[in-house]
Parts: C-alpha cells; structure tokens; sequence
C-alpha cells in the first residue's frame, strides 16, 4: 500500500478565494507561504477539492493519504480545518486519513479540548505544527500540555523544519534545529515527525539517531535536495523513521509541471536505488504501522 504522508487540502471557502479569505481570516503567513506566485508566474501551489486529490493519488497510484493541517496563526482556523478533515475521512475512510492542528493561544482547557475532540473524530494526529511560524514559544506550557495528551492518546505530532541552509523564500521562517532536539528528549514519550527531511538534523546530530521517538517525512524533497538524498539520508538513519510525503498541493517540480502531481516524486522514489525492502516501508509500510492504518 503506497502512503503518502504529507498532504494539505482546504475547505471549499479557501479555495475559492484563497489571498481573501487569508485576509479576512486574518492568516498572513498562510497568505504569503501559499498564495504567492513564483518569479515566472507559476503558482507555488494548487487549492484542488477532495475530488481532485483522490484523481491524483489514482494517478500516482497511492492508495492512502494522510492530510495535515497548517501551523493557523488563529485557533478558530484550527478548529474549522479540524472540522473539515473529519469530514472528508467520514467521506472516504478507505483513502483519508487526517491530523488535527491546534494553537495554545487557544488556552489550556480548549487547546487540549480540541485534541480529544479531533481524536474522537477519527483524526490520527497532529500537525503540521510549527510554533515558531505559530508565534509561541517550544517551551509554552500548553504546547507541552498537548504533546503530553498526544502521547497518551499515541498521536503522533508532525512538526514543519526549515533547513538552516535553505535559500531564502517569501514567508522563510527559521526553526532552530537545537528546539527539536530539546522538544524530543523532554517529550519522549510523544512521537515526533520531522517534516522536509527534518532538516537533515539526524545527518548534522548523529546523537539525533539515539532518540527513538523521531521520525522524518520527506515532503517537499525536490525543492529542497537532489535525488540522492533517498540514499544518502537511509545510509544514517534507521528505515523503520522514514515516511513518503509529497506535500501536494505545493508543486515540487516547478520547471517541469504547471500543476502540481504526486506522480512524478512517486517516480523519483522508484529509481531512487533504494532496496525493495526499503521501498517498501518508506512508501507505506512504515506509515501503516505508525498511523495504524
């Protein structure tokens, strides 16, 4: 069963008018990270409807995906996205799975009132969080609130990394590696993915290799290394910590395809000289089992 792991998707409101309903909702780092367009006129990402993304994954042959919410500057944001993703699971439980996302501005009994309300949904998850495009501190005291009900609920948290050595971008927010490595020690019984590669952090740590309870996704991987990453990284760091995300709808080949499209990083994947047990559980078999799909 080939997972992808790292998807987004919006309400019908969003993609309608995503730059006016960004304003109105008061999301200006939303705004800017996904509504752009880059220097030939492309846009960064697509804004598709459940319907597109299951003609896309068919096309792609990946047979679930897991949709991840945004780091939301709001609580209420959150909240509706949460709503939304139940949803579409309720809609096609045999091809959606989805996290929730949460903001402790929202205060300590509805952050956390809002994680048991997402996992009584069905969600299987958190994230994409990322406190520090978030506006909160690693060390907030709800944050922590939620990543201790998440571990006793075996939620896994999905958290968004910039790689320090990444070129600059309209909305590059900067997430110190050294706060990952802080959050998996004083959190270890909460599982962390990593997103983007983490970072290369378990490359740049090797202590990173010791902490069982940190994965790595591998979403937006064409904008950030070349294809030798698959191996280079899998040489480091353990098979079973390695999940497959395209981070559609962002498109990832922007000199090859106008539209974004899981295929072609599928693809890349594939001739990636990975062995096929490898394959196997970077495509879905590690997600299955950490997901329980």
């Amino acid at each position: 069963m080939f997972i992808d792991s790292h998807v987004h998707l919006y309400p019908p409101a969003v993609n309608r008018n995503p730059a006016g309903w960004a304003k109105r909702q008061g999301e200006a780092q939303w705004a800017l990270l996904s509504t752009r367009r880059r220097p030939d006129g492309r846009a960064v990402q697509g804004f598709p409807g459940v319907a597109e993304l299951l003609r896309t994954m068919d096309a792609a042959g990946v047979a679930r995906a897991v949709l991840l919410g945004w780091y939301w500057e709001r609580p209420e944001t959150c909240a509706r996205q949460n709503r939304f993703y139940a949803a579409c699971v309720r809609a096609h439980p045999d091809r959606l799975a989805a996290f929730a996302t949460v903001h402790p501005a929202a205060g300590r009994t509805a952050a956390l009132e809002e994680v048991r309300r997402a996992r009584g949904e069905g969600l299987c998850g958190l994230g994409e969080l990322s406190p520090h495009s978030q506006g909160y501190k690693v060390s907030d005291a709800t944050f922590g609130a939620v990543l201790r009900l998440a571990a006793r609920l075996k939620l896994p948290v999905n958290l968004h990394v910039t790689d320090p050595d990444s070129r600059e971008y309209p909305g590059r927010v900067a997430t110190p590696l050294k706060d990952f490595i802080w959050l998996a020690r004083k959190y270890p019984g909460t599982t962390f993915i990593l997103a983007h590669w983490g970072g290369l952090l378990p490359l740049r740590r090797l202590s990173m290799l010791k902490l069982t309870n940190v994965y790595y996704d591998t979403a937006a991987s064409p904008l950030l290394y070349d294809e030798g990453i698959w191996r280079r990284f899998l040489a480091q760091v353990p098979l079973e910590r390695v999940l497959f995300g395209s981070d559609y709808p962002l498109n990832v080949y922007p000199r090859l395809d106008a539209e974004p499209a899981m295929a072609r990083l599928v693809a890349e994947l594939h001739r990636s000289g990975l062995t096929a047990a490898q394959l196997r559980a970077v495509a879905g078999g590690n997600a299955k089992r950490l997901f329980a799909l």
